[in-house]
């Protein structure tokens, strides 16, 4: 299967309403960065918690964009109307997008 994949460049700034975020990294790396309003889902935990992942369309992340192609390979096979983000959040901060971190530091990816 052929995962629906885009680029940042292909990604409007700011996000359209309604469009979903589903961050698949670890704890460590939500704390320190992630996109306002993200839904956070760690790939290990992606099975059990099906049902919280949004039915509407949902811009799938990682860090650069490897575990979020495993992810949205799932998730589509599953019905989701799901797009992962090729570069990840290293292109997302590379282009300067907005993010917030859990840990009372600037946020970064880690």
């Amino acid at each position: 299967m052929n995962v629906p994949t885009v680029a940042i460049a292909g990604v409007p700034d700011p996000l359209p309403a309604g469009l979903h975020i589903l961050d698949v990294r670890e704890q460590v790396e939500w704390d320190h960065g992630h996109i306002e309003g993200a839904l956070h889902i760690p790939l290990s935990q992606l099975g059990e918690r099906f049902e919280e992942v949004p039915t509407e369309q949902t811009l799938v992340v990682c860090k650069v964009g490897g575990r979020s192609a495993q992810a949205t390979a799932y998730l589509a096979h599953q019905g989701r109307d799901v797009v992962n983000l090729d570069g990840g959040m290293l292109d997302w901060e590379a282009a300067g997008r907005p993010m917030v971190s859990e840990t009372g530091q600037p946020p970064l990816v880690v």
